[in-house]
């Protein structure tokens, strides 16, 4: 029972033996109602994230001239496929696009801003 007290004082800011630790702590807001919800956000901005470098790269490519018409199709097709089937995991766990752009702080939102 002790060594929970102690997890919770370091999570507050405070070390085991006495010592405060350094810098604030934030604490981490565990909900078993929406554990799913929030491993889904989680893993869905990971794939976006790639989602986005993998099609900046493909315009990159075609803007280059590097691949060939049925490249660029086969590349175009898949993306939307792939925003389809994210949209439509958005949609499963209630989430919006904007839900999975996580704020870094000082360093600025994960995702760039969508353009209006």
């Amino acid at each position: 029972m002790k060594q929970r007290a102690d997890r919770a004082d370091v999570v507050n800011g405070k070390h085991p033996r006495g010592r405060r630790s350094d810098g604030p702590r934030r604490r981490v807001e565990l909900d078993p109602d929406t554990v799913e919800r929030d491993l889904a956000r989680l893993v869905l901005t990971v794939v976006e994230l790639l989602r986005q470098l993998m099609e900046r790269q493909a315009l990159r490519r075609v803007e280059t001239g590097e691949l060939t018409e049925d490249q660029e199709e086969w590349i175009g097709l898949t993306l939307m496929l792939l925003e389809s089937r994210m949209s439509e995991l958005r949609s499963k766990f209630g989430l919006r696009p904007e839900d999975l752009n996580i704020d870094l702080g000082p360093l600025g939102p994960l995702l760039p801003r969508e353009s209006s």
